[in-house]
């Protein structure tokens, strides 16, 4: 038996450490002929992440042919020297007027004294390079819970369509005895309640509880086609569910409108550090949200050392880009770093993903932040894929007053994160989910079915899924699992290592990148 391929499957079964391969290695769920559905013996198995971004991982636009609405000609001062907010926002609202543009931000700095709204379809903000075109924001008073630079739409629930049996883990198709309220190309949640039954099956009874007895979206998907002929009606969707939908739990489909799409920010910097005290006086104050989207992104973003005459040297007051109840964006090629305020309350978080599907983070830094790469809040993140990404320096600071950092990681951080995936990252801080019992609201349970794939660095890895986990080639990063950390009540199994210390050789070097080559390919 080659020795790279002994190791693995010894690997499946006990945790511990092989000499490095004579040569390339594969994960013993991840053969060369795999395909969806593919499993071992115990029933471990590995998603298909490839539909992950933009369009479901297609590249993002190059060129466009938008009508161009450069800010200086609507008075933004490029200078730095007075206030741009109205000048920028004027360009944005002709573009919207005109049903979509480039929002041209030239070489320059830009003071913004308030923020910006972009709440139409087809709007790009677009600079000429980080080292050119820079804005930075001084208002901080009343900006908790928002962002400076807001791309929003407004969701809404439509008509709801019971399933009629169970959706499995995993499938494109569900069941309902009355689908005709639906059509080809609409976009949908596949949800259900957080019932009693369902926290006590995760053993959260008096831990979950912010979301208890409310009907919660789960799985944003569009539907492919209809079947509505005999008592069955077959409803196929474009990516597969990530967790059973329980009929038990009241799991339905629902029509939603009210995305906005086909929008970006690029080819910026971006800084909004103020004074000290300023910055700790507020909770959760973003750079750049997305709210209520689909098909958009953020490339070549890049924070920096704020103007701010009070900055010292800090480029953000709390955190950077969160996408929130949104599906297949991309955040591409992106640099941020040095938060204020890295408290409590949900700060210093440079890359959050909440209640969202099929977000791809790739190729991005996160640096001196408190979670630099995080899922937070509410149930719903599933598809994520974070790619090539650095992390260091994440730092839990005390308080305003007690400057003192304590370690901290990216984390799965609340509500059962499902089926994400972390592929070809280096960690110099690490990576947490597990049980987090009270903390946070009542995070509880925050993983399940989460994979670190061919990680790097010289950080943790904390990983105590509930039901299945995986750890699958690492290097330099140290593994912690086991059921014996507080962290890991009601976890079991352990979750699944593999390749410990040998991800050098591990192929293929990204899961997702040859997971979407195979599907575009058809398998």
């Amino acid at each position: 038996m080659h020795r790279a391929l002994g190791c693995s499957i010894l690997l499946a079964l006990f945790t511990f450490s092989c000499p490095a391969p004579e040569g390339p290695w594969r994960s013993a769920l991840y053969p060369e002929n795999w395909s969806p559905g593919f499993s071992d013996s115990e029933g471990r198995f590995l998603h298909d992440f490839s539909y992950a971004g933009y369009h479901n991982g297609e590249d993002l636009p190059k060129n466009d042919n938008k009508a161009k609405f450069d800010v200086t000609d609507y008075g933004a001062d490029s200078s730095g020297a007075s206030d741009a907010t109205t000048g920028i926002q004027l360009a944005i609202d002709a573009a919207e007027n005109a049903g979509g543009g480039i929002v041209f931000i030239p070489d320059g700095l830009y003071r913004c004294d308030g923020a910006l709204l972009i709440d139409a379809s087809n709007i790009v903000l677009r600079g000429e390079g980080p080292d050119k075109s820079r804005i930075y924001f001084t208002s901080f008073n009343g900006m908790a819970y928002k962002g400076h630079i807001t791309f929003k739409g407004a969701l809404q629930h439509g008509a709801e369509v019971l399933l009629d049996k169970d959706g499995k883990n995993g499938a494109t198709e569900i069941v309902s005895a009355d689908a005709t309220a639906l059509s080809d190309g609409d976009d949908v949640s596949i949800g259900w309640t957080i019932s009693d039954e369902f926290v006590a099956e995760h053993g959260m009874t008096g831990t979950w509880q912010a979301f208890n007895n409310t009907w919660q979206s789960v799985f944003r998907r569009h539907v492919v086609a209809v079947e509505t002929g005999g008592n069955k009606h077959r409803i196929t969707l474009d990516v597969p569910l990530r967790y059973p939908a329980k009929t038990r739990d009241g799991a339905s489909l629902r029509i939603e409108t009210g995305y906005i799409s086909d929008c970006g920010i690029e080819d910026l910097a971006i800084a909004n550090a103020v004074a000290w005290n300023d910055a700790w006086s507020q909770f959760q104050v973003r750079a750049v949200e997305f709210e209520d989207v689909k098909d958009c992104w953020m490339r070549n973003v890049e924070s920096f050392a704020s103007p701010h005459a009070n900055a010292d040297g800090y480029h953000l007051q709390n955190c950077g880009v969160r996408v929130l109840s949104s599906k297949r964006v991309t955040i591409a090629n992106c640099r941020l770093q040095k938060a204020q305020n890295r408290g409590g309350g949900g700060c210093g978080y440079l890359y959050e993903i909440s209640q969202s599907n099929e977000v791809l983070i790739r190729e991005c830094v996160g640096r001196d932040g408190r979670h630099n790469f995080i899922q937070n809040w509410g149930f719903g993140t599933t598809g994520c894929v974070f790619l090539r990404c650095e992390s260091s320096g994440s730092t839990n600071i005390i308080s305003r007053g007690i400057p003192i950092g304590l370690p901290a990681y990216c984390e799965f951080h609340h509500s059962l994160a499902m089926a994400n995936l972390v592929d070809s990252c280096t960690l110099d801080d690490g990576w947490y989910g597990g049980n987090r019992g009270n903390e946070s609201t009542g995070a509880g349970q925050t993983t399940t079915q989460n994979v670190y794939w061919n990680t790097s660095g010289g950080g943790l890895i904390r990983s105590f899924a509930y039901g299945n986990g995986y750890v699958i080639g690492t290097r330099g990063v140290t593994v912690q699992t086991g059921l014996i950390d507080p962290r890991a009540h009601g976890t079991a199994p352990e979750d699944y290592v593999e390749g410990k210390d040998i991800g050098g050789s591990l192929e293929p070097e990204s899961l997702y990148e040859n997971q979407l080559q195979r599907r575009l390919n058809k398998y």
